[in-house]
């Protein structure tokens, strides 16, 4: 099932996207008050809309709707996972941005940082450039894991028992900031520079997801292509790794890291600039298209 967190008013409202047929319908009165997408992902087993209650939704044309990040509001920091992809660690290591120094070794264990929720922007929206704080804009498409089971000390073999399903995120990338704080935090998190969507895809709609294709294209040119099948660290080992001493909780979001062709892996690097249009897109999941404002 496709959902999505969408406005046709002054209201979020949560959908069931038909991709087929380009329409929404609107299962907001299906759930109890304030839940959205994110207490429906909480709320699966007894929330989830049967086939006979869609049928008598209210249907909007996609077109119609404004469509907002799935979990507009995450309920804490999104996971990331740095350098997960070879050849975008090789990319990154030589770029010279790489922190405390250039190194093109494969890592030993997954790295892993996190982005302020208040950088989470909708899949259609402007992203701010700001312009004072930054000047080195990067983009990173990126394929996001959603917790749908709590847990602590999952197991690799019990970690998609604990996935609720996946989405697109590009985690966008202020990379003087990166370089210069010698971590991660400030660089990853500037207002607007995560990217999410269109859909909140359940797993279930997924039936391998080691095949699916992560791309992102800029101006029309494509810079990034990959399968997550790539991953140097696999869902599963994030999911075991994150869960060993926190406790994951429904609605978690996990960034899985991002393939080779980002900005930064260019000689010279390749920044985005006001006007530019990034595109980031995975098999199943749909595409975002935000432009650089």
């Amino acid at each position: 099932m496709k959902l999505v967190t969408f406005r046709n008013g002054p209201d979020e409202r949560v959908g069931v996207v038909d991709t087929d047929r380009d329409e929404v319908r609107d299962v907001t009165d299906l759930l109890p008050d304030g839940a959205g997408l994110l207490g429906l992902v909480e709320g699966w087993d007894a929330l989830r809309p049967t086939e006979r209650q869609l049928a008598d939704r209210p249907v909007l044309r996609l077109d119609e709707v404004r469509l907002l990040a799935p979990i507009p509001v995450p309920r804490r920091n999104i996971f990331c996972v740095g350098k997960n992809y070879r050849q975008h660690v090789v990319e990154f290591g030589r770029s010279g941005y790489d922190s405390p120094d250039r190194s093109e070794a494969m890592p030993e264990h997954p790295v892993v940082f996190s982005k302020a929720t208040t950088a989470v922007t909708g899949p259609y929206d402007d992203i701010d450039p700001h312009h004072g704080v930054t000047a080195e804009l990067d983009y990173e498409a990126e394929l996001g894991v959603i917790i749908g089971r709590p847990g602590r000390s999952i197991s690799r073999e019990q970690a998609f028992e604990h996935v609720w399903g996946y989405t697109i995120i590009d985690d966008f990338t202020a990379r003087d900031l990166q370089r210069s704080h010698k971590q991660w935090l400030l660089g990853k998190s500037l207002d607007t520079h995560c990217p999410m969507g269109p859909y909140a895809v359940s797993a279930d709609e997924i039936t391998d997801v080691t095949s699916l294709q992560v791309e992102s294209h800029v101006n029309g040119e494509r810079r990034q292509s990959a399968p997550v099948k790539d991953l140097i660290f696999d869902i599963p080992e994030l999911i075991a790794t994150i869960s060993s001493g926190i406790t994951l909780l429904p609605g978690d979001l996990i960034a899985t890291g991002t393939p080779a062709g980002v900005g930064i892996g260019f000689d010279p690097p390749r920044f985005m600039v006001s006007g530019d249009v990034i595109e980031v897109s995975i098999t199943g999941l749909g595409a975002q298209r935000n432009r650089i404002a």
